[in-house]
């Protein structure tokens, strides 16, 4: 089965008889791509107003205002050495530009960092079309970005700050220089040294990252011709040469040597540390987490899957969803690299739908020229946008938004010196922090640093469990805050105790329609000390 157009129409290194004109017009229409798909990830990053989860905040932006400002929280993965500051260093210029044009504003606090993380988001949608283009041909591409673009999921994280969201573009662009992933091998030696170091530079930002590169790369040196080349002068080179700039980085930040991947094997791994925030069964990325996040596309990427036949794709996807079901803490994000495949694969059905006569399916030139979109086309656009459209507007602008509302709402209060000092009495981690709040005001939350002994609740755990003891005791030696924040589930038991201590309600912000972890979450409060 032919799974490209005709001369002249693919975008790749296997047609280099291309004429100048049709050379120039393939740049001209990439630059449109990337355009269009930067235009609409802006929009998306301001259109993104809600709280998803904590790492977004607390391990890139609240990090980088540490470094920028000279304050902020490290969260205990910091003390322990099992984070980068490859990551977080990205933001530290575009603070440093803000404070020095005097633009560091909450609401622009707030949205810079996820506006930067959509520039480079668009580079991932610019580099799932080019490859797409690769190995389906322009027709699929466009059906394939189509898909990435309309996906809710891709809406309400992409463009998040998390180091899944980098991770994602660094796979995408990575995964387009591999001669191994496309259909002919016409890829050079120097582009798949590139992707080497696009993929080291995933795995420096996200260790887990190398579970994914682990297939590729064996994939590779099955293919390659010069096996003890690629390994001995390509991978090892690359590696150490990327793994020794992160060790300098992350020397030069922690003040010790440090061998970031290595703590993250131990903790993650090796003493299954992340079951501490809890676990799932085995089956649960294929039957909840990852059928949530492609959503709707799912008939469309099974039928992409068999039809195109591209098994080394498919085989990334099964691969990737299979080794994280058998770890046993999960979360959406973790498999967010492998989604774009998935919506390739999307794309080839709807591409496959708009023109079953598409060389790409038949092995010759389409006969017909559709001047109008078939009613299944219609269809299926519609079914997809339907679906999909309310999903990413609720979840970008109405669920769990309370958390960003009030840090708004502190920031600005801060600005006219009406704030003194916070206590946060949420599940730790609820909110952001300094970052959002920028001003170096005490404040403190309920600590959840994983405890060395199974089974010992920390201290968001026992307020949680019986809020009103919990604060009794934790008055006696608290420094009585200005403010105190706190959801309307514990809010109900601990109320006529704030009163008593002469606080009263300020602001309350919706937060949610339905349950949120354990209770349902419906609002968020800020109580103020009465003066």
């Amino acid at each position: 089965m032919r799974r490209r157009h005709a001369k002249n129409e693919g975008e790749d290194g296997k047609y280099r008889a291309q004429s100048p004109d049709s050379r120039f017009e393939l740049r001209s229409t990439k630059r449109r791509v990337f355009g269009l798909c930067l235009a609409f990830r802006m929009v998306n990053s301001l259109l993104v107003q809600t709280y998803f989860n904590p790492d977004e905040h607390w391990q890139g932006p609240e990090v980088a205002h540490r470094i920028a400002f000279g304050y902020g929280h490290l969260t205990w993965e910091w003390k322990q050495g099992i984070r980068s500051y490859l990551h977080p260093m990205l933001f530290v210029p575009l603070y440093k530009l803000l404070a020095f044009l005097h633009l560091d504003t909450p609401w622009i606090m707030m949205k810079a960092p996820r506006l930067l993380q959509s520039m480079f988001a668009a580079v991932g949608d610019l580099y799932l079309y080019k490859l797409s283009a690769v190995i389906f041909g322009i027709h699929v591409a466009k059906w394939a970005l189509f898909s990435q673009l309309a996906n809710w999921f891709m809406f309400y994280c992409f463009s998040r700050t998390l180091s899944n969201s980098l991770e994602t573009v660094l796979t995408l662009v990575s995964l387009y220089f591999w001669p191994c992933m496309r259909s002919s091998d016409k890829c050079s030696v120097v582009s798949r040294k590139f992707g080497l170091v696009v993929a080291a530079l995933a795995c420096a930002i996200r260790p887990t990252s190398a579970i994914a590169w682990l297939y590729v790369g064996l994939l590779e040196l099955v293919k390659t011709r010069d096996r003890l080349k690629f390994i001995f002068l390509e991978v090892a080179p690359i590696g150490i040469l990327v793994l020794g700039l992160t060790c300098f980085l992350d020397h030069f930040m922690y003040g010790t040597w440090i061998l970031v991947p290595l703590n993250f094997l131990k903790f993650n791994f090796l003493s299954s540390g992340g079951d501490y925030y809890g676990t799932h069964q085995w089956h649960w990325y294929f039957t909840q987490g990852f059928t949530v996040m492609i959503f709707s596309h799912l008939p469309f990427c099974i039928a992409g899957i068999i039809y195109s036949k591209e098994w080394k794709f498919a085989g990334l996807l099964a691969w990737v969803l299979g080794f994280y079901s058998i770890l046993g803490h999960k979360e959406f994000r973790f498999v967010l690299p492998v989604l774009p495949i998935a919506l390739m694969f999307s794309g080839y059905s709807l591409a496959m739908i708009e023109d079953p006569d598409s060389p790409v399916y038949e092995g010759k030139e389409s006969s017909k020229k559709h001047t109008k979109c078939p009613p299944k086309m219609r269809y299926a656009i519609l079914f997809l946008l339907a679906t999909n459209i309310p999903m990413a507007l609720y979840m970008s602008l109405a669920h769990q938004r309370g958390p960003e509302d009030v840090m708004n709402h502190l920031a600005r209060e801060a600005q006219h010196g009406k704030v003194k000092s916070i206590l946060f009495l949420t599940p730790c981690h609820a909110t952001p922090y300094y970052s959002m709040l920028h001003h170096n005001l005490p404040m403190k939350f309920l600590d959840c640093t994983p405890s060395e002994e199974k089974g010992i609740p920390d201290e968001s755990d026992r307020f949680l469990m019986d809020p009103v003891p919990f604060v009794s005791e934790y008055a006696k030696k608290w420094s009585t805050p200005s403010h105190i924040v706190l959801f309307d589930s514990e809010e109900q038991k601990l109320r006529n105790f704030l009163i008593s201590f002469g606080y009263r309600e300020e602001r309350r912000f919706f937060n949610a329609h339905f349950k949120v972890d354990r209770d349902l979450q419906a609002s968020i409060i800020v109580y103020v000390m009465i003066r």
